[in-house]
C-alpha cells in the first residue's frame, strides 16, 4: 500500500501527532507521499522531521496552478460542476475554485506515484481540497477530525457533512469529539471511530527521574491564543505570588496575544517569576519538560467556541512523568486522570486552578507519584505503536477494498499519467524562469522532450514578474517548482553540520563564487538533493552559470547520501554558460573542468576545454539551428548520463 497524505499546511511546530504517526507508518514499512498545500509559516522545525523518508510536496505557486486549470478545462479534467456547486452551495469565502486548483497538482502528483488512499488532518481547507481531489483522480481519501477544525475553522455543518461523507473513514482523536461528529454527521456515524493521538516515547526515554530543583518550576507550552488560557495562568501565578510560595514559570510558546501576556506580566509585577521563551524547537521543549516540576495548560473555550480538545503538550508532560494541572475540557478528561495523574479543575476556575498549583507546589512526594502514574498511563494506553495500530488498520481495510473494486492503476488511468519507470533522468537546473538568459529554454526541453530524453525541469525560482508567452503557458506544466523561501531555509538550518562544511569549503577555494550567490545555490542544492535521488537522476544540466554553482554542490552532497536515502552513484554535470555571466570568469575557468560537457559562448573559455564542449553562435551546435544541432544535444545528453540510447532517438528522427 501507497499511503498519501495531505496537508493544508506542513510542518506545523504544534502539531507533533501528525509528525509522530507518520514516522510510525514508515517504521511498519508504509510507502508515503506527503503533500501540503501551503507551506510553513517559520523556518523553526523539530528535529524528528529529518528522520521522515518521504520528502514532503508543496503546491506550486497560484499563477502556474491557473495554468494547470486552464489545461484542465482543456482536457476536461477540471470538476466543474462540482466547483459550481460548492460555489451556490457555501458562498464565495469558501473558494471552491481555488480548492480544485490545489486539487489538481496533488492530483496528479498522487496518480503519478502511485498513491492507492490519503488522509488528511483536520476537517477544513485540506479536507475540502481532497473532495476535488477524488473528484479529478478518484482516489479514495480519510479524514482525522480533531476539534476545533470542524467545531469553527471549517465554518458550515453542511460541508462537514458533505466531506464526511465523501471519506472512506473519519477518525476522531477523542470519544468526545467522535460524539460531537455523529451528532453533526448522523448519516456517516457508522463510519466515524474514535483514534487518539500517540507519542513516540524513544524521546522520553526512562526513567525520567522526579526532579529537586529548590524553587518549584512550573512550564506551559501552547499556541499564545485565547483557548490556552494562559491569562488564568499568569493571574494565578500572581495569587501564589501574594501568598508567598516561592515558584517560577516559563510559558513556551508564540502567537498573537504575547504581546498583551507580557504587559499582564509587567502589570502583576511578575517578571522575575515568569519568563515568555517564544517557540522553542521539540528538543528544547522536551529538555523544558524534564527539569520542570509541574506542567500546567488552563485550557477554556474562548469567544468564538474554539478550544483544546486533546493537547499532544499534556501527553509530552505525562510521558516525561510530569505531574499535569488542567481543567476538565473536551477531551482532556479522557488523558488525564484527576488524583491519579495530576489535578483537573473547572475552565476559568482560576481559584481551583490556585489550588490546584499550589497543592503540588507544596508536596514534591504528591508530584513525584502523579507523574510516574501518567508515565505508566501513557505506555499503556497512548504510545505511538498502539495508537496507530487501528488507524493503519483502517487504511489497509479500505485499500484493500478500493483493489477490489478497482484495478491498481485506475487513478493514473482515470487522470492520465503513470508513474515514471525511467531506470536514470536528466535534471535541468533553471536557477529562475523565465529568464532573459534562457531566450530558447521552452524549445529546447521541448525538443528534448520530443526526441525521448528524459528531463526533470527543476525551476529554483519563479520570476512572477515577467509575463509568460503562450510557449511558457505550454511548458508550466512539465516544470517542478522548488517550495518557497522558509521551506528552504529550515532545511538549511536542519544541516547545520553540512552547511558550515560547505562554506569551509568555498573558503578553502582560490577561485570563490560571491557570497550571496553561493548561499542562495547551496540553499537550492539542500532542497534537492532528496529529489535528485528519488527520481532517480544521473545527470544535472546547469541552465546558467549561477545553476551551475548549485549543481557543483548538488554534485558533491549526493555522492555523500545521508541517513534517509541510500548513496547512489556519482551524477555527472554539464553545463551551459551564458554571454554575460554573474560568476567571475576565473570561477568559471575553474568549473568548467568539472563538468563532462556543455555549452559556452566565449571562445577563449571554449578553447580551454577539453571536455565535450560546443561553441554556441560560432560553431555548428549553435542555438538558432534545426534539427541536427538538438539531435546532437540529446545525444550528448545521454551519452553523458551513462545511458546511451542513441537508437531509440534515431528512431524518433
Amino acid at each position: 500500500m501507497r499511503l498519501g497524505y495531505l496537508y493544508s499546511r506542513y510542518p506545523v511546530i504544534s502539531q507533533t501527532f501528525c509528525d509522530a504517526e507518520m514516522l510510525a507508518l514508515e517504521r511498519l514499512g508504509i510507502e508515503l507521499e506527503i503533500g501540503s498545500v501551503y507551506p510553513p509559516l517559520t523556518s523553526l522545525r523539530h528535529e524528528h522531521i529529518s528522520r521522515l523518508r518521504a520528502q514532503v510536496r508543496y503546491a506550486p505557486p497560484q499563477e502556474i496552478l491557473k495554468i494547470w486549470e486552464k489545461g484542465a478545462k482543456t482536457t476536461g479534467k477540471w470538476p466543474g460542476a462540482l466547483v459550481d456547486q460548492h460555489e451556490q452551495k457555501y458562498g464565495p469565502s469558501f473558494k471552491a475554485e481555488q480548492r480544485a486548483r490545489n486539487a489538481l497538482y496533488f492530483a496528479h502528483l498522487f496518480a503519478r506515484n502511485g498513491v492507492d488512499h490519503f488522509h488528511v488532518h483536520f476537517a477544513n481547507r485540506a479536507a475540502h481540497t481532497a473532495i476535488f481531489l477524488k473528484e479529478i483522480s478518484k482516489i479514495p481519501f480519510s479524514v482525522t477530525a480533531h476539534g476545533q477544525d470542524f467545531m469553527k475553522d471549517l465554518g458550515n455543518d453542511d460541508l462537514l457533512r458533505e466531506i464526511c461523507a465523501a471519506a472512506e473513514f473519519v477518525a476522531a482523536e477523542t470519544d468526545y469529539s467522535r460524539e460531537l461528529l455523529c451528532q453533526q454527521c448522523p448519516d456517516s456515524t457508522g463510519k466515524i471511530y474514535r483514534v487518539y493521538n500517540g507519542i513516540d516515547l524513544e524521546f522520553f526515554p526512562v526513567p525520567y527521574p522526579s526532579t529537586a530543583n529548590p524553587v518549584p518550576r512550573i512550564i506551559s507550552v501552547g499556541r499564545v491564543v485565547a483557548f490556552k488560557g494562559f491569562e488564568d495562568l499568569i493571574d494565578a501565578c500572581g495569587e501564589l505570588a501574594r501568598r508567598g510560595l516561592d515558584f517560577n514559570c516559563e510559558i513556551v510558546g508564540d502567537g498573537p496575544l504575547r504581546d498583551d501576556l507580557q504587559a499582564k506580566i509587567d502589570t502583576l509585577k511578575l517578571s522575575l517569576r515568569i519568563k515568555l521563551l517564544g517557540s522553542l524547537s521539540q528538543g528544547s521543549v522536551i529538555e523544558k519538560l524534564r527539569v520542570a516540576d509541574i506542567f500546567a495548560l488552563a485550557s477554556v473555550t474562548d469567544r468564538q467556541g474554539a478550544s483544546d480538545v486533546f493537547p499532544t503538550v499534556i501527553v509530552e508532560a505525562m510521558a516525561a512523568a510530569r505531574p499535569v494541572v488542567s481543567t476538565r475540557l473536551a477531551g482532556i478528561p479522557e488523558l488525564v486522570a484527576h488524583g491519579e495523574t495530576g489535578l483537573l479543575v473547572a475552565p476559568g476556575d482560576t481559584s481551583a486552578l490556585v489550588q490546584a498549583l499550589e497543592e503540588l507546589i507544596r508536596d514534591p512526594e504528591l508530584r513525584s507519584r502523579y507523574g510516574r502514574a501518567g508515565r505508566a498511563r501513557i505506555e499503556q494506553h497512548f504510545r505511538i505503536e498502539h495508537t496507530v495500530a487501528p488507524l493503519l488498520q483502517l487504511f489497509e481495510t479500505a485499500s484493500g477494498q478500493r483493489r477490489a473494486s478497482h484495478p491498481p492503476s485506475v487513478a493514473a488511468a482515470t487522470f492520465g499519467v503513470a508513474r515514471s519507470e525511467a531506470a536514470h533522468q536528466i535534471a535541468y537546473l533553471i536557477d529562475r524562469w523565465p529568464d532573459k538568459d534562457l531566450p530558447l529554454i521552452e524549445r529546447e526541453l521541448g525538443e528534448m522532450k520530443q526526441r525521448g530524453v528524459s528531463i526533470v525541469p527543476f525551476v529554483c525560482e519563479l520570476n512572477s514578474g515577467v509575463r509568460l508567452s503562450r510557449a511558457m503557458e505550454r511548458m508550466a506544466p512539465w516544470l517542478e517548482f522548488l517550495p518557497d523561501a522558509m521551506v528552504i531555509e529550515a532545511e538549511w538550518r536542519a544541516n547545520p553540520v553540512l552547511a558550515q562544511k560547505l562554506e569551509e569549503e568555498r573558503a578553502q577555494q582560490e577561485s570563490r563564487s560571491p557570497s550571496a550567490i553561493f548561499l542562495r545555490q547551496a540553499r537550492f542544492a539542500l532542497v534537492l538533493r532528496r529529489l535528485l535521488m528519488e527520481r532517480k537522476i544521473s545527470h544535472v544540466h546547469a541552465t546558467t552559470s549561477r545553476a551551475l554553482v548549485c549543481a557543483l554542490i548538488l554534485q558533491k552532497i549526493v555522492r555523500q547520501g545521508d541517513g534517509l536515502v541510500r548513496r547512489q552513484a556519482d551524477v555527472t554535470v554539464s553545463a551551459t554558460i551564458e554571454p554575460r555571466t554573474e560568476l567571475p570568469r576565473d570561477w568559471v575557468k575553474a568549473a568548467l573542468p568539472r563538468c563532462v560537457g556543455g555549452r559556452v559562448h566565449d571562445r577563449k573559455l571554449f578553447e580551454a576545454q577539453t571536455g565535450s564542449f560546443v561553441l554556441d553562435k560560432t560553431g555548428g551546435f549553435h542555438l538558432t539551428g534545426r534539427t541536427k544541432f538538438w539531435q546532437q544535444w540529446a545525444e550528448s545528453l545521454l551519452r553523458w548520463s551513462c545511458r546511451d540510447r542513441k537508437s531509440k532517438i534515431e528512431n524518433r528522427k
